[in-house]
């Protein structure tokens, strides 16, 4: 039973420190990492690639790739808003019932970054996971025909239920792929801006949506989704055959504690710890997870708020002032992003956070134009959260990386959760007053940068001085040689056994 538990939670496809040591004398070179990325194949997650040492120009083209799939998700969660109000008008279903679409699409993201999203890019690594979740949102997107044509909204809730399946496995792969793949130094900068193009989905997909997918289609016609989602699954299947043929580099939990014990030389205070004692992990997936429910539930009812502060105003006019909110999340990352290079990525996270516990505090008291104000600036500051909790997360895991980053993405499950909670308050009281559920979860989030700030400043910055990816070893100054890290390996695995 241990056995099989240890094989679905992913604690044996981990290395050991002493395997990821034993291989440090005959790392790779950044060509011979290269070489291995154009061969397309699958590489033992105890292996150490070398892939750690890659320098930022040698990792433009695969975050390039991947930043694709960034858009790709923004662009599904996008249409999500405007899905529930079509099938709301052409299906007769309740506003409960179309919540039912935000629940199937975060919901997969409960199970499958802690099943089998999470085991495959463990065990086959990165590519192989890129493609298995293509695959699956290309099945979910086809299956939107037969439940157009059978006029079956649980049907439609079903499809996107594997669509978010897909989704979610692209994000387990991509997330960790982006926040590893080049220096460390820049792993919040690499994420912020890829998120980026994620932010710009979501802006493009309504629009597209009211002006070209579903403009000047009969109200009872469905036709327009099933066309819509047909050219994207024939879209995501090609990206795919893509994706096989990329120069991909597998960067393994192994990569990964050889670039943490390399610049451990930079006081990032780096420790082989066991999975159960990483402490930030958890209090970043806690955080997360009453962020990403804050975020969306805001997001949800956003329209719902603005005719609440502004009877006058009609459903088009909330949809466009959604819309410039969304577009000024948007531009919040790229800024958050620009500022990342000058400004350190705990002060920015905790910056922004406090930001938006202000704002959603006015904006729970003010009317009219100054209340949909304050809560558009709360969507501005929200920007960079999701990306700097999700790296900051990360750092120090080392060999626990991949299964760290499944349980980041599993907290994007808080959109399933905080959504109905405010709609039934709302309905007891008012959509204002609702607001209170998100500034609940925001100040549990805002907790998180404050613990970052007080007690963990001092190796969090050490990251920033890191020359992993920038130097070679040899160059490093401080790095230490193989041979004494060899015997602080020893002395740590005899530690934590």
């Amino acid at each position: 039973m241990a056995t099989r538990l240890g094989s679905i939670v992913g604690q044996q496809t981990e290395p050991t420190m002493q395997e990821v040591y034993d291989q440090m004398d005959r790392r790779p070179s950044v060509a011979e990492v290269k070489a291995d990325a154009s061969r397309r194949k699958s590489v033992s997650n105890r292996k150490v690639t070398g892939a750690s040492q890659i320098s930022t120009r040698q990792s433009i083209l695969p975050i390039v790739l991947v930043t694709i799939l960034f858009f790709l998700w923004g662009f599904a969660y996008g249409l999500l808003d405007v899905l529930n109000s079509h099938f709301q008008t052409t299906l007769g279903v309740t506003k409960a019932q179309g919540a039912g679409l935000s629940g199937a699409y975060f919901g997969a993201y409960f199970l499958a970054p802690l099943t089998y999203a999470g085991w495959i890019v463990r065990k086959y690594g990165y590519r192989v996971t890129f493609m298995t979740g293509l695959i699956i949102y290309g099945i979910g997107a086809l299956m939107f025909w037969p439940s157009g044509v059978k006029r079956s909204f649980g049907g439609f809730v079903g499809s996107m239920f594997i669509v978010g399946s897909g989704l979610s496995t692209l994000e387990t792969s991509a997330n960790p792929f982006i926040a590893t793949c080049g220096p460390p130094r820049y792993s919040e900068l690499r994420l912020n801006i890829s998120q980026s193009f994620q932010a710009i989905g979501s802006v493009v997909a309504p629009l597209l949506a009211a002006r070209v997918f579903f403009a000047n289609v009969d109200s009872k016609d469905l036709s327009s989704v099933q066309y819509t989602y047909l050219g994207i699954a024939a879209f995501v299947f090609c990206l795919a055959v893509v994706f096989y043929f990329a120069p991909i580099p597998e960067i393994t939990d192994s990569d990964m504690a050889d670039g943490e014990s390399q610049g451990a030389a930079f006081s990032t205070g780096y420790q082989d710890k066991p999975l159960r004692k990483q402490y930030t992990l958890f209090w970043g997936v806690i955080a997360q997870f009453c962020y990403v429910g804050s975020q969306v539930a805001i997001a949800n009812f956003f329209i719902n708020y603005v005719q609440a502060v502004r009877p006058s105003a009609s459903q088009a006019d909330g949809s466009n002032l959604l819309a410039m909110a969304q577009g000024l999340f948007a531009i919040g990352r790229f800024v958050a992003a620009f500022m990342m290079k000058y400004v350190r990525p705990r002060h920015i996270l905790w910056l922004y956070m406090s930001m938006i516990v202000v704002f959603i505090s006015c904006a729970m008291g003010l009317h009219g134009n100054g209340g949909i104000a304050t809560l558009s600036l709360v969507l501005f500051f929200e920007s960079c959260i999701f990306p700097t909790i999700f790296t900051l997360s990360l750092r120090g895991l080392g060999r626990h990386t991949k299964r760290g980053a499944s349980f980041l993405v599993s907290s994007v499950c808080g959109g399933a959760v905080f959504p109905p909670i405010l709609g039934l308050v709302a309905d007891a009281t008012d959509t204002q007053i609702g607001m209170a559920v998100p500034l609940a979860g925001f100040v549990v989030a805002w907790s998180f940068p404050l613990y970052l700030n007080l007690w963990k400043g001092k190796e969090l910055d050490g990251y920033l001085k890191s020359e992993v990816g920038i130097k070679p070893a040899e160059e490093r100054v401080g790095a230490q040689s193989p041979e004494l890290e060899k015997g602080d390996a020893a002395l740590d695995v005899k530690e934590i056994a």
